[in-house]
């Protein structure tokens, strides 16, 4: 991987992080922490991106112009999808907290967690994939 490719993934995985921390943060803040609303929030959008941008890619090709073209759409998928949106949605984080859930005894809360995570998340992708193609078809 050449090294410009891999300060596009850094780059772009750093400020995925970043708006990460700062979702979870503002959901704490506003939610409490009995449940990983900010971690479920970024899982369910970062897909609804991973859709857009995944449907883009494939529908108009090629990059975002000469400062990210590489060569044709790889700078994008590497800075959008597996930079920013990598750092963004969280499946690691999500695993631990669904952990955290059941370990707590909220069996509950982490049986709707997993299950409405898996599902939405899907569902927002599909949702970013339809909205692409109507949009940039």
């Amino acid at each position: 991987m050449a090294l410009s490719a891999v300060a596009l993934v850094f780059v772009g995985g750093g400020v995925g992080a970043v708006a990460r921390y700062g979702l979870v943060r503002v959901s704490e803040t506003a939610l409490g922490t009995a449940f990983p609303y900010g971690v479920f929030a970024a899982n369910i959008v970062g897909s609804l991106l991973m859709g857009l941008v995944a449907g883009w890619l494939v529908i108009r090709g090629g990059g975002f112009g000469p400062f990210l073209d590489l060569e044709g759409h790889d700078a994008a998928k590497l800075a959008l999808a597996t930079g920013l949106l990598g750092g963004f949605t969280t499946f690691s984080a999500f695993s631990l907290d669904a952990v955290r859930l059941w370990e707590a005894g909220a069996h509950g809360a982490a049986i709707a967690y997993v299950s409405l995570s898996v599902v939405l998340a899907i569902t927002a992708l599909l949702a970013g994939l339809a909205m692409a193609r109507g949009v940039w078809a």
